[in-house]
């Protein structure tokens, strides 16, 4: 059994009335990325803020790299690196004396020269930070979090204003670190992103965890991998979509109907037949395969982005 970078044991933390985290339990082995999904509320950043040492519980327990903040925060410290998604860094600093300022709170990790040209600022590096857009920002605040060589990173949003090439080249960076044994906790509002990255996926909402698996397995939670959706008019009664073969479940957004199935080839043909002998007309039909975001919305009642949002 592989050992554990992270563990949390009934974990809880009121404020005052609020209870924003109500008694979650998971485990992270060493070496893979878990991602803690959940809108905003939902408690996940509570929980985050806990294990990096910022807060501390109410109640249950929590050991990071076997180790508790009560009895060896400056332990974990040096072993853990943080990158949040938003840093204040002195401006007038440049990049390179930024990084070096850090490099010099851990006692070992990888030299500057080797940061810069795994976030790709190398050309910035004499840049003062005051100057740089949101996306270089976010990339140098990814370099503090990695200038320690950490053996568990915690990335709060860590793409969050990047462009698509920089959000790439960070999911490389990620990979790499679990190659090398490291372990990643993520937080992301996209689920392209934690589909690819993700070992694991904790969803957390009003402080509890409502479904946890691999990417895959939430998915297959849906009953088919499949999803066909249409708007029908007059709408089709429920009790006879459910004769659509390959039928596991329904669920409608306004006017328009998504059916889980397991096969297309069979499901379109079917629902095409069942349209027609209840008089109805698709006015718009199309087809897709299942998503981490169709299981947060089965879950939650809203997509991950809506969630945010509101």
């Amino acid at each position: 059994m592989a050992a554990l970078a992270i563990e949390v044991e009934r974990l809880v933390k009121r404020f005052g009335d609020l209870v924003a985290v109500d008694g979650l339990d998971f485990s992270v082995p060493a070496g893979t990325c878990l991602g803690l999904l959940g809108p905003n509320g939902a408690g996940k950043t509570t929980t985050v803020e806990i294990l990096e040492g910022l807060q501390p519980a109410t109640s249950g327990k929590v050991r990071v790299l076997g180790r508790t903040w009560a009895d060896d925060a400056d332990g974990i410290r040096a072993r853990i690196g943080v990158a949040l998604q938003e840093t204040r860094f002195h401006e007038k600093l440049t990049v390179e004396e930024t990084l070096t300022l850090f490099r010099s709170f851990y006692p070992r990790g990888p030299g500057v020269e080797v940061v810069l040209g795994q976030v790709a600022l190398e050309d910035k590096r004499n840049a003062r930070v005051g100057t740089l857009s949101g996306g270089q920002k976010q990339r140098l605040a990814l370099a503090v979090g990695l200038v320690g060589d950490p053996e568990l990173l915690f990335l709060d949003e860590p793409t969050t204003g990047l462009d698509p090439v920089s959000r790439r080249g960070l999911w490389t960076i990620i990979e790499g670190l679990k190659g090398r044994g490291r372990t990643v906790l993520l937080t992301t509002h996209y689920m392209e992103e934690a589909a690819v990255l993700c070992d694991d996926i904790v969803i957390v909402d009003h402080g509890k965890i409502v479904a946890r698996g691999s990417p895959e397995e939430l998915v297959h939670s849906l009953g088919g991998e499949q999803l066909v959706e249409f708007v029908a008019s007059p709408p089709i009664p429920t009790e006879a979509l459910e004769r659509v073969p390959g039928f596991s479940g329904r669920r409608q957004r306004g006017e328009t109907v998504s059916l889980s199935v397991q096969a297309l080839h069979e499901a379109v043909p079917g629902l095409l037949r069942i349209a027609d002998e209840h008089g109805s007309e698709l006015v718009r039909l199309s087809t897709r395969a299942a998503t981490l975001d169709d299981v947060f919305l089965a879950l939650t009642g809203r997509t991950l982005t809506e969630a945010e949002q509101g």
